[in-house]
């Protein structure tokens, strides 16, 4: 009794540890650039880039919209019309792009890691931290309906590990899994994914440490084209995603070993995002502790990536937490950012900037040359409003821009990195786990 008190107590402390927990801020940007959204804590901010003006969530059905907790994942469809919202309130939120009111609200047993939605918008999937993804089917709604209620279906399972990444193929025939343990899943999407996807097709094997990001470089001469993934393991990997075959293995060290690196331990370079452009050509990799972006070279011919350059952001301690891109438009949006900070009265922060010449960077330029340049605030598309919305202000202080970096690195290795229990611990844990005490 003494030990299981003592345990309680410990994981007492944990719970607060929990609480207080970081979370790295997010952006996705609509697939013709008509607006463009960056999570940052539990608010989810949205600017319309098109008309120039910022947005408020559900101002036309006049309800309260606002995530709770944390959100971990954010993502637009491929045709834009929806957006997917999640995270550690246990709450999936569909939204309509053109009203930006919340179409469907589908709750969780467990927080979301993930989501991602078919290319034909038919389908939101999301992954929760037990290994577990679902899959919710999207009906017709009628103008000023109010938000539905929707209840997810399993579709498949990593079985305890947590799922990182959540992508489709581009011709919506596979749906990919990474998580936490190293592995890539490749899966048959069925004709009714309600009932479940059983058949396997592939792993993608070869990681020594957690699959952050997943992404698929494609174009019209290879158009199922090839997954990447990025890795704890501080390298880039190159797939034949059918076959599980690895084709090429970038090593990020080495080339950003010798860049100012904001005192990254051990010359670990953990990938924290991955953002291809949309010929395939490039892929803009942000890396744990690097204030810049690394863009590599993909050869889809030759089955190969290759360095481009390091593209190095000076003037501020700016070190991207997540990254985004149309499919129209010729910017990488970047953000970097957290929220429940800890020492300093605004407890979030998101930083905003935008590299331009992201369809131009493999056109046989070389390093040093201005084909990729980061904006000026002023620069970026709609200038200062669109910034002030997103980052919540316009000017950000320099200790905070260094405390955000130091809790980014953390909150990567507490996500992440696998946690070592003592054999008590761990039964005692699933003792207290809430999904085993309703089946009582």
């Amino acid at each position: 009794m003494e030990d299981d008190a003592s345990m309680i107590a410990s994981e007492g402390n944990n719970k607060e540890a929990m609480e207080v927990e970081v979370a790295p801020a997010l952006i996705s940007v609509h697939p013709v650039q008509d607006s463009v959204a960056v999570a940052v804590g539990c608010e989810l901010r949205v600017f319309n880039l098109r008309e120039g003006c910022s947005i408020t969530l559900g101002a036309e059905s006049g309800e309260a919209c606002d995530h709770k907790e944390s959100i971990r994942a954010i993502r637009y469809g491929a045709k834009g019309k929806v957006f997917v919202s999640a995270g550690d309130d246990k709450v999936v939120k569909i939204w309509a792009t053109d009203s930006w009111r919340c179409l469907y609200s589908v709750p969780t047993e467990k927080k979301v890691s993930a989501v991602a939605i078919s290319d034909n918008g038919q389908f939101v999937c999301y992954a929760d931290k037990f290994g577990v993804v679902w899959v919710v089917e999207l009906d017709e709604l009628h103008e000023n309906q109010k938000p539905v209620q929707k209840k997810g279906s399993p579709l498949l399972a990593h079985y305890c590990s947590i799922i990182t990444s959540l992508e489709f193929s581009p011709d919506g025939k596979f749906i990919v899994t990474a998580d936490r343990d190293f592995k890539i899943r490749v899966t048959m999407l069925p004709k009714k994914p309600i009932d479940g996807a059983h058949e396997i097709q592939s792993y993608c094997l070869g990681h020594t440490e957690f699959v952050s990001c997943l992404a698929f470089v494609y174009n019209q001469e290879f158009p199922q084209g090839y997954l990447v993934s990025g890795s704890g393991d501080s390298t880039v990997r190159l797939w034949d995603f059918t076959s599980g075959l690895l084709l090429h293995t970038f090593e990020v060290g080495s080339e950003v070993g010798h860049q100012q690196t904001n005192g990254t331990e051990n010359n670990h370079f953990a990938i924290t995002d991955l953002c291809a452009t949309p010929d395939g050509s490039s892929i803009f990799v942000a890396v744990q502790g690097l204030p810049g972006i690394l863009v590599l070279s993909c050869n889809l011919s030759a089955k190969t990536l290759s360095v481009l350059r390091v593209v190095s952001i000076s003037g501020e301690d700016f070190i991207p937490t997540s990254l985004g891109s149309s499919l129209t438009s010729d910017f990488l949006w970047m953000v970097m950012g957290v929220s429940n900070l800890p020492g300093f009265d605004s407890s979030s922060l998101a930083r905003v900037r935008v590299i331009s010449g992201l369809n131009k960077c493999n056109s046989g330029s070389v390093e040093g040359d201005d084909t990729i340049k980061i904006l000026e605030d002023k620069q970026v598309p709609c200038g200062e409003k669109v910034l002030e919305k997103l980052q919540g202000s316009l000017c950000i202080d320099k200790d905070v821009f260094s405390a955000a970096a130091e809790a980014v690195k953390a909150s990567m290795r507490n996500l992440l990195i696998k946690k070592q229990y003592s054999s008590e611990r761990r039964e005692f844990r699933k003792r207290g786990r809430n999904d085993r005490k309703g089946k009582r």
